[in-house]
């Protein structure tokens, strides 16, 4: 596939993927702002020499505003910029950052769209916070002399894969990358096959990325408040695990059960989910307290993983069920709150090995088998205790990276 017939196909998928987004995005305060600047128009002012840091998902959000943070302490003068793809993306960096940093939504990758952006705000240094690849943006930036660097990527064997089967398209534009930083080993080899130079293992930034105080501070009083009950969180669920990890959890031993799906689409389905089975459910966008009489805390937000953290006893990593996997065991050790993973851990391969290693995760085959093991745990006190202080021994060793990140935008800037 060619990069004019990349960009035919993506102009004959625009009407959906736009209808899509308005869909999104009706009834929004901003939805026309919004929508303007998924066509590269903004009515924000212009910017000169701007640092554009993009999160793709709103997985990335914390590591990516701390790198943001690092960015801004290291050079006081220049502006950064955040950016994302998605609307659950752009809702996380509002809530990680605030109004802190300005933000806008990345166009799509039509030349038109990517010209304007580019002139709108004039990034001095790109960075992509994920592995995704943006062919006509980069080109632009290529022949505009933007250097684009990947800043934490991590690249499964399955995505890998999948690039490599569209070569003529994937291999121009990771050539145009003017660096990248992996996360792991086995995403740096990966990356080298696929063409990017230089790149070099620089760690998770997420070891480093501090937590929202304010939301762990938040999460630690109700914990307070609920009077010793324990809960244990599901974080990341995807769909068809839910199914599964609530009929595991028919009989009720008065433990909070907090649900957080990885996509927002799916909020009210889980919610009926729950209901369906008995459960009474608190939602967290509603300001409902888990009372007494509500087994369930739906975690319908975004970016507030260090609240849920903080509120739970032991975590179950969600999408580590089923393909391609969970969104890895690094906020879990980082909250110092024990994990128990699925078989479907490969973009995460690295990590989650560090962490059963360490003895601060658990993997079991199947969801039953999981929330019998977070049983034995949430009654088995000093076996939960040691997996926390082995998490937590586990991040220090690896923090560094955010540090690496700043020496190579160091020599990108110079």
């Amino acid at each position: 596939m060619s990069l004019a017939l990349y960009r035919l196909l993506l102009r004959l998928g625009l009407p959906f993927a736009a209808l899509r987004r308005w869909w999104r995005l009706r009834g929004g305060q901003d939805r026309k702002t919004d929508w303007r600047e998924l066509f590269g128009r903004y009515s924000s002012r212009s910017l000169s020499d701007v640092v554009w840091l993009h999160v793709p998902s709103a997985a990335s959000a914390i590591p990516a505003c701390a790198l943001a943070r690092a960015l801004r302490a290291e050079y006081p003068g220049c502006g950064i910029l955040l950016t994302a793809s998605t609307i659950a993306g752009r809702d996380a960096l509002r809530r990680v950052c605030g109004d802190e940093l300005p933000s806008a939504y990345l166009p799509y990758d039509l030349p038109g769209a990517v010209r304007r952006f580019l002139a709108h705000f004039r990034p001095r240094l790109g960075i992509l916070a994920e592995v995704e690849i943006c062919p006509t943006l980069l080109a632009a930036c290529r022949r505009r002399g933007i250097p684009v660097m990947l800043a934490n990527a991590r690249l499964s064997r399955r995505l890998a894969r999948g690039y490599a089967r569209f070569a003529p398209i994937s291999r121009p534009a990771f050539a145009s990358l003017a660096a990248a930083c992996a996360s792991d080993r086995a995403s740096l080899r990966r990356l080298r096959l696929l063409g990017v130079r230089p790149v070099i293992e620089s760690g998770d930034i997420a070891f480093d990325a501090p937590s929202d105080p304010a939301q762990v501070e938040e999460g630690r009083a109700l914990m307070a408040a609920l009077r010793g009950r324990k809960a244990l969180l599901l974080a990341g669920t995807s769909e068809g695990e839910e199914q599964q990890l609530l009929d595991a959890l028919e009989r009720d031993d008065g433990t909070l059960v907090i649900i957080v799906p990885r996509d927002s689409d799916r909020f009210d389905a889980v919610a009926g989910l729950a209901a369906e089975r008995g459960m009474g459910v608190a939602r967290r966008s509603r300001g409902e307290a888990p009372h007494v009489g509500r087994r369930v805390l739906l975690g319908d937000t975004e970016g507030e993983l260090p609240f849920y953290y903080a509120l739970s006893t032991i975590a179950v990593i969600g999408g580590s069920f089923s393909p391609p996997g969970g969104p890895g065991v690094v906020a879990a050790c980082a909250a110092g709150v024990p994990a128990i993973i699925g078989p479907y851990m490969e973009a995460f391969d690295e990590a989650t090995q560090a962490a059963l290693t360490a003895k601060a995760a658990i993997r079991v085959d199947n969801a039953v088998e999981a929330i019998n093991v977070a049983r034995n745990l949430l009654e088995l006190r000093e076996w939960s205790e040691r997996m926390t202080l082995a998490g937590m021994r586990l991040c220090a060793a690896h923090q560094g990276a955010t540090a690496r990140h700043l020496e190579l935008c160091r020599r990108l800037l110079s």
